[in-house]
């Protein structure tokens, strides 16, 4: 068989939410020919389609003629959104707290695989200022509002490896650092993925005693010194105290669990 062309695979994707987006509150069940009048894909296109969604999860199907209605893979993707965002909600009153007190660009990160993703953001109101936007999605190795998540992660050398960025980095390098963030209870980064910028996050903890994510103040060099950044550290880490006592955590508000020190 011949291998797929790069735009055909895209293109099947862009079919298969096509569909995926064609039920609506209320359908419980639909027919393929329903299908087909929500779809603008050929029958043979749309069986094939079903069938690799069905496969996967995303359908499940039954009877005569075969109805389709949404499987457990779409309840997975659903629960996921639906805790990144109940955390964005619970998180408000501590992300506008931080966002009076330092008028800088306040961000709250959770962690996906080995990426965070930006699930909330409130933008500086000073015209020199930086911002990620909600769906940002970067490394945690990278940043440092990711590797405050991941020193808060017990992870060995080996398994800190799947990380990287760069084959070639030091793993024992990355390990100190993660451990000095980890001993202080915040991260810092100057100029590292936005030039001019300098970052402060702190990791809040859910009730499994686990880091849930971080939260980030980020602002222009000029105005983040370092004498800001201690405050907004002293700051940070009151709030993702009471982040982390919103979700259930029981610890010590600044106070890592015995879980993530290697």
């Amino acid at each position: 068989m011949e291998e797929k062309k790069p735009h055909e695979n895209v293109r099947a994707v862009e079919r298969a939410l096509e569909i995926l987006l064609a039920f609506r509150p209320g359908d419980k069940e639909l027919t393929v020919a329903e299908l087909l009048t929500r779809v603008d894909l050929s029958r043979p296109t749309l069986y094939r389609l079903l069938n690799t969604l069905e496969q996967n999860g995303f359908l499940a199907s039954s009877g005569e003629p075969q109805r389709f209605r949404l499987g457990s893979s779409v309840a997975q993707v659903a629960h996921a959104w639906m805790a990144n965002n109940t955390i964005a909600q619970l998180a408000q009153p501590m992300l506008r707290e931080l966002w009076e007190a330092t008028s800088e660009t306040v961000a709250l990160f959770v962690p996906e695989g080995t990426y965070r993703i930006c699930v909330a953001e409130l933008e500086s109101p000073q015209p020199l200022s930086f911002r990620r936007g909600v769906g940002y999605r970067e490394k945690l190795v990278l940043g440092a509002s990711g590797r405050t998540i991941l020193s808060q992660m017990p992870l060995s050398a080996d398994d800190l490896r799947r990380y990287l960025t760069d084959p070639n980095q030091d793993v024992a390098t990355l390990a100190a650092d993660l451990d000095a963030v980890r001993a202080q209870g915040f991260g810092t980064s100057h100029h590292e993925l936005i030039a001019g910028a300098v970052a402060v996050a702190a990791p809040f903890f859910n009730g499994a005693n686990q880091v849930a994510g971080s939260v980030c103040i980020f602002g222009p060099s000029v105005r983040v010194t370092d004498e800001r950044v201690a405050q907004f550290a002293a700051l940070l880490k009151r709030e993702v105290g009471n982040l982390s006592r919103a979700l259930g955590h029981q610890g010590e508000a600044g106070r890592v669990p015995a879980a993530a020190r290697r």
